[in-house]
Formats: structure tokens, C-alpha cells, sequence
């Protein structure tokens, strides 16, 4: 499936854009110019054959919705969203939803000051044993239901820094995380 030729410079919506591609393989967004992108919402939704896929070089800092945006992605072993700018972001629902394949994740340069809604973002990623979330402003989470549910091989978790003040709901957020200690 080649998108490699594709001019995305004016897209501003890219939501649904491989929405339940299940049966892709390789997929080539290299060269995806994504900086007047606003909605990535579910973008690689249930793109479960993948099992690599390069977005190191997405401009995401006028990217507000990134819900969904790679969930059911579980042919991935490797996910590098270290360069992404998420100042803009208020919804990362679901984000990372079953990424089962995803043993870590480098989350540390997230700015998540914006984010509103933070529910089901790593739930049964069960590849996942560890993550530093040490950085993350939580301060305006609103939701943070199911936030770590099913992460059946998380063995460790800093929460400390957490502001859950304004959180609603948090209802079930370390659900099914029988080896967390």
C-alpha cells in the first residue's frame, strides 16, 4: 500500500485515516508532512499487522485529539513518539489501548498540561513492565477511568507526581495489575 507519494501538506484532519487496516503489513507515513494536522483520531486504530511503523518525524504540535490513535496496534514492538509535541493535546483517550506487542515506551518528552481526558490511554498493553510517567502533567485530567487496566506485566509504576485534583473519575485505573509491586 504505497502513501509514501502523498502530499499532506494542507490535511488538517487525518482521523480514521487507516482506521481497521488489520491487514497491512509495512506502511510508509515517513514523509507525511502533518504540521497543519489538528485530529489523529484513530489514525492507526486496529492496524494490528503492522510491526514497525515510523512517526519520528510528525509535526503534532497543532494536534489536539490524538484518542485512539494506535489503538489495537498490536504487532508493534517498537513505537517512537519521543519527538512528538503534545502541548496542544486534550484527549489521548484510549492513546496506546492495547499495544500488547509494545514491551516499553518513551513517554518522558509528553507535555500533557492540556490534556483533559486520559481514560483506557495504556489499558491491556500487556507487553508493557515499566513506565516513567514522571513528567506528566496532570493537572486539568478530568478522566483517568480504566487509565492502566490489564496491564498484566507492569511491574513497576511512579504515580507520584500525579495532581489528581481535578480528576472525575477514576474508577478501575489499576484493574487486572496482578503483578504490579
Amino acid at each position: 500500500f504505497e502513501v509514501s507519494s502523498f502530499d499532506t501538506s494542507s490535511v488538517t484532519i487525518m482521523y480514521y485515516m487507516f482506521y481497521i487496516c488489520s491487514g497491512l503489513t509495512i506502511l510508509d507515513v515517513s514523509s507525511f508532512v502533518t504540521s497543519a494536522v489538528t485530529n489523529m483520531y484513530q489514525m492507526f486504530y486496529n492496524c494490528s499487522g503492522l510491526t514497525s511503523l515510523d512517526v519520528s518525524s510528525f509535526d503534532t504540535s497543532s494536534v489536539t485529539n490524538m484518542s485512539a490513535m494506535f489503538n489495537n496496534c498490536s504487532g508493534l514492538t517498537s513505537l517512537d513518539v519521543s519527538s512528538f509535541d503534545t502541548s496542544s493535546v486534550t484527549n489521548m483517550t484510549n492513546m496506546f489501548l492495547n499495544c500488547s506487542g509494545l514491551t516499553s515506551l518513551d513517554l518522558s518528552s509528553f507535555d500533557t498540561s492540556s490534556v483533559t481526558n486520559m481514560q483506557e490511554m495504556f489499558k491491556s498493553s500487556t507487553g508493557l513492565t515499566s513506565l516513567d510517567l514522571s513528567s506528566f502533567d496532570t493537572s486539568s485530567v478530568l478522566y483517568m477511568t480504566n487509565l492502566f487496566a490489564n496491564c498484566t506485566s507492569l511491574t513497576s509504576l511512579d504515580v507520584s507526581s500525579f495532581d489528581t485534583s481535578s480528576v472525575l473519575y477514576m474508577s478501575y485505573m489499576f484493574y487486572g495489575c496482578s503483578v504490579l509491586t
